[in-house]
């Protein structure tokens, strides 16, 4: 019975150093086009500039599985995320710890997806595609930036990753 006690003893360690360890929040993203290239678009309601589909995990959710329940609830929409274009860690800021935000490619919605585009959760006023252009006037210009490496790494078939406080 020596290695049960071994057992638990390592166990309580470990889940001791476990909860004292940091906590990342996480986003993820999601990039989706129509099929002009323009690039959908939600107005969150607690938020003063437009956003990506997608949104914070919960605990114990993958980035990826983060994406696909955020853009089911934002805008019904079923989808499986493909890579990663672009993950950011980003420092502590405000009231804000530091957290990991990824934008997954949501590939290029189907003409009558993009046509049935409209807001599913209270959280989100509009819904709209845009060029890329026009997303750049939209997004705060953190996001606007990301976006932009979104489709660098898109063309190049990469993903950016990249540090900072923005």
């Amino acid at each position: 019975m020596a290695g049960l006690k071994d057992d638990d003893a390592r166990f309580a360690y470990l889940a001791e150093g476990n909860a004292k360890q940091a906590r990342k929040r996480v986003a993820a993203d999601v990039l989706l086009r129509d099929q002009r290239g323009h690039i959908v678009l939600v107005n969150p309601t607690y938020k003063e500039h437009w956003d990506l589909p997608g949104g914070m995990a919960e605990n114990n959710e993958a980035p990826r599985a983060a994406a696909v329940r955020e853009v089911g609830e934002e805008l019904g929409l079923s989808i499986e995320p493909g890579r990663v274009l672009v993950l950011d860690w980003i420092g502590a800021h405000g009231p804000w710890d530091d957290q990991l935000l990824f934008i997954f490619d949501g590939g290029v919605l189907s003409d009558g997806d993009a046509e049935q585009l409209a807001p599913r959760d209270p959280e989100i006023s509009e819904v709209a595609l845009v060029p890329l252009q026009k997303a750049r006037q939209l997004l705060r210009a953190d996001m606007a930036e990301r976006v932009e490496r979104a489709f660098q790494a898109l063309a190049r078939n990469t993903t950016d990753y990249a540090e900072g406080p923005w």
